[in-house]
């Protein structure tokens, strides 16, 4: 694995960050980056190859810094300009593949998963279900299947572009290494759904004014009624919410500590599942959560 880093460093030096077009006056939104779809998504570097998007490295970031919390230790600061780098160089190997690469990564994929389902006596079903338990932000089966099999394909191109064999045993080295353990513990995560009533112009970031505000304060309280005399709360998300990001899939996102706005974070966990928050207040607006299952580490 040793080897396969030095490979990286070198297809970083050989195409450096300075051939794309990079855009760091844009702040990561580390601490609500599920919610920036209210916003858009920017194109933060790009280049012959490769095109990495703001919702991209905010995920990844996010799943960095779980990691670092899971250990209890403060994340690096750089975190995001090196998050940024291995996405690059990512891309850039991947765009040097060819259907060869593609289809032994998937055979190889595919034995990996066969081999995890016979190790824990999975079903097609359980193990989708023990997958999606893991997954961050709106993640889909779908999308993950693809991010692991292109984190296999990689090494093949590397292997076959180099002339450099990354083994088997030196994998396994790497995932039995004790100083890498601790990158696959899984953090403390929560299942909510919500609804969200903005209270700025979601294109010019700009506050409503009063009376305007207090016309969606009312309305939140009226849905609210309707969320704790019973009614289905996805469907009231899909009917009433202001995040495109979520109301289509009922309000629902999971996520780890420090993803979100704070004053949603800290209601999200500290409801019980089944339970409904009443009205809580962010900087994007009014929203009601609805807490479906907490995972402690």
């Amino acid at each position: 694995m040793k080897k396969l880093s030095q490979l990286c460093v070198l297809l970083c030096a050989i195409t450096p960050l300075a051939a794309f077009s990079v855009t760091p006056d844009q702040p990561a939104a580390t601490n609500k980056p599920s919610l920036d779809a209210l916003f858009g998504d920017s194109v933060v570097a790009k280049g012959k190859g490769v095109e990495v998007k703001r919702t991209d490295l905010d995920a990844l970031v996010v799943k960095m810094k779980a990691q670092y919390a899971a250990q209890q230790m403060p994340a690096p600061a750089e975190m995001e300009s090196q998050v940024l780098k291995n996405l690059v160089i990512q891309q850039l190997i991947l765009s040097k593949a060819v259907d060869a690469d593609r289809a032994a990564a998937k055979v190889k994929f595919d034995e990996w998963v066969g081999k995890v389902k016979k190790a824990n006596g999975f079903t097609d079903e359980t193990f989708e279900k023990a997958v999606s338990q893991q997954l961050f932000g709106g993640d889909t089966i779908d999308q993950w299947k693809k991010q692991r099999t292109e984190m296999m394909t990689v090494p093949l191109v590397l292997e076959r572009e180099l002339k450099i064999n990354v083994s088997d045993d030196d994998v396994k080295k790497f995932y039995e290494d004790p100083a890498n353990t601790a990158d696959f513990e899984k953090p403390e995560m929560v299942r909510a759904s919500h609804i969200l009533l903005m209270t700025q112009d979601p294109a010019t970031h700009q506050p409503f004014p009063a009376d305007k505000k207090a016309e969606k304060k009312k309305q939140i309280e009226d849905i609210l009624k309707q969320a704790k005399g019973g009614a289905d709360f996805a469907e009231l998300a899909k009917k009433y919410s202001e995040d495109p990001g979520s109301k289509d899939k009922g309000g629902e996102y999971t996520f780890p500590r420090n993803q979100m706005v704070k004053e949603f974070e800290d209601t999200a966990f500290s409801l019980k599942p089944g339970e409904i928050s009443g009205v809580v207040e962010t900087t994007y607006g009014y929203h009601i959560i609805k807490l479906t299952e907490k995972n402690s580490r």
